[in-house]
């Protein structure tokens, strides 16, 4: 049962178009056109030279993330995911010679994991993958679009001494020593994501100090991104509201510094659609509280946020759940238009492309 204050919210976001009644919506309901000329397939020189598409009750301000900390009060929580991206892309071949690229997913013990698998031709349970002439993998199971596949090395060796920059499918080249340094964020500190809060990757040290310089908090979540944030919407993702899981952990001290920054009127402001979720993910228990476990949020269109008030995103797929994800935050049609507006205006996309900062605009 909704209270006074969470009807009223509501109300309003009906009023100010943020929630769409429709309860049927699919993934081609968020379909744009994104030339391929505008999908960023390398970094820029500086992390922070980036543009920042600025939304607010449906007004856009074309700006750059070097204003960011001129957009954040005192009394604001900025909140970072610190996950570290794991060098999880491995190549390998098959006992017949066929090529074989494996995207390690999460560990299961020391020795075996779940990956994604591309290859031609055919792959079986019991197949066997040759790394490097000394390393060799076996298909154990399949579960859905993933593989269990068990290691004669401990898991993390692998990656280690053969592993490489997981880079995001519509990036079409190989990865390179600097990306293994610019597919990171500069405050990466927990091993486990085989994607980077892309997000995150526009801040540099300077950035972060002129934000602490202001009077402006900084909080910390973990969240493992994990690789199935590139797959396609399955149905049955769809009909059961839920996605592929994910590791979060949210400690004490964060939640101190949400219940401070809330205290003195303050907003909080989420790095990346990682953040949200694991914060929205915390709000499911409604309480402000540590927690550490897996999430298979599904945020899309309709969603009663309950903690988030802003957010620093980029600029994501079409018909993905992170666009429906940024849809429920703003609007579908927000995004969208905020989408043609950077299609016009030649804003990069994608995980090396430009960023946005999201605020809502309503009374919270």
């Amino acid at each position: 049962m909704y209270s006074v204050y969470k009807t009223s919210r509501l109300l309003n976001h009906f009023k100010n178009g943020l929630i769409e009644y429709n309860t049927t919506m699919r993934p081609s309901d968020f379909k744009i056109n994104i030339p391929r000329e505008l999908i960023a397939q390398m970094p820029l020189e500086e992390r922070s030279s980036s543009k920042l598409l600025h939304l607010k009750n449906d007004v856009i301000n074309d700006r750059n993330f070097s204003d960011l900390p001129h957009l954040i009060k005192k009394n604001d929580l900025l909140i970072l995911n610190n996950t570290k991206v794991l060098p999880a892309r491995l190549l390998g071949k098959k006992q017949s010679g066929g090529k074989v690229e494996i995207f390690f997913e999460r560990m299961l013990n020391e020795m075996s994991f779940l990956a994604q698998l591309k290859f031609s031709g055919k792959i079986h349970i019991g197949s066997k993958i040759l790394i490097n002439e000394d390393i060799n993998l076996e298909i154990e199971k399949r579960d859905q679009q993933f593989f269990l596949i068990s290691a004669d090395k401990p898991v993390m060796d692998i990656l280690e001494s053969n592993g490489m920059t997981p880079l995001p499918p519509y990036i079409k080249r190989r990865a390179n020593s600097e990306d293994s340094r610019r597919y990171q964020t500069v405050y990466a500190k927990k091993e486990g994501a085989v994607a980077a809060p892309t997000a995150g990757l526009h801040f540099t040290d300077d950035i972060l100090d002129e934000i602490k310089q202001r009077g402006i908090d900084i909080g910390e979540l973990t969240l493992h991104v994990g690789a199935g944030t590139f797959a396609p919407l399955r149905p049955e993702q769809m009909e059961l509201k839920k996605l592929h899981e994910e590791y979060f952990e949210i400690d004490q001290r964060l939640c101190d510094q949400i219940k401070t920054s809330k205290a003195n009127g303050g907003k909080i402001i989420a790095v990346g659609t990682t953040v949200v979720r694991g914060l929205e993910s915390m709000m499911q228990t409604n309480k402000i509280q540590p927690i550490n476990g897996k999430t298979d949020i599904f945020i899309t269109p309709g969603f009663d946020f309950q903690l988030v008030d802003a957010m620093v995103t980029n600029f994501h797929l079409p018909e993905s759940s992170l666009i429906m994800l940024v849809s429920a935050f703003v609007g579908r049609k927000p995004i969208l238009k905020s989408y043609q507006h950077a299609v016009d205006n030649d804003y990069r996309f994608y995980s090396y492309g430009d960023s946005m900062f999201l605020e809502r605009g309503l009374t919270q």
